[in-house]
């Protein structure tokens, strides 16, 4: 599944009507994302089981890796493909001691690289940067520097995630600067057509 981390990484949003979220999240994999991360802040434990298996199967489909954000027992319950941790989560080293080797470990890093060679070394799968503009979903902050990408494609090998406000306009000089994959949520959930979103953002990665 590691070989798979490029491309449109797509993040879902903080929808309880699970059908929505499927059928969207459906054509974002249609439109050729790589990854999908579910991501429900606000859900319930029932309805993270419930949203989380519904999608876990739908990546089956389409052999795509499902990464679920933050609960580590949720990822261990379904056999999920791999673990997204943030900054006040579990620690990538103690998340990876409990998913095993093969598992993907995700980590944000926000605009620290010291945080990206930590997670490194702690056995990260993918770096994840951000964020670098303002974000319709989340708030926080926008203090993160293009810059990093170009550094830690020269410093970390692992793949790099930039996230945050992306667009295809503003996705396209990150991609320049060695960026590995752009997540998304709402510029393919919330677009107009969702399939050509994506696939707009997959082509990023394939102009010359």
């Amino acid at each position: 599944m590691t070989n798979k981390l490029a491309g449109l990484y797509l993040v879902t949003p903080d929808w309880d009507d699970t059908q929505r979220l499927l059928d969207v999240s459906e054509l974002g994999l249609q439109g050729g994302a790589s990854v999908l991360q579910y991501r429900h802040k606000t859900a319930d434990a029932t309805l993270r089981l419930e949203q989380a298996s519904a999608l876990l199967a739908l990546c089956r489909r389409y052999q795509c890796p499902f990464i679920i954000n933050d609960h580590v027992e949720l990822c261990l319950a379904l056999d999920a493909d791999g673990i997204h941790v943030g900054g006040t989560d579990a620690s990538v080293a103690q998340v990876r001691a409990l998913l095993g080797p093969d598992k993907i470990v995700g980590a944000s890093c926000y605009g620290d690289l010291a945080l990206a060679h930590t997670a490194q070394q702690q056995g990260a799968s993918y770096v994840a940067f951000g964020g670098f503009y303002p974000s319709r979903i989340k708030k926080y902050p926008v203090t993160t520097s293009p810059d990093i990408v170009t550094v830690a494609k020269a410093t970390i090998p692992l793949p790099n995630v930039v996230i945050g406000g992306m667009t295809l306009d503003n996705a396209l000089p990150l991609v320049h600067a060695g960026a590995t994959m752009v997540a998304a949520i709402s510029s393919v959930y919330f677009a107009d057509d969702p399939r050509g979103a994506a696939r707009d953002f997959v082509a990023l990665f394939h102009r010359d």
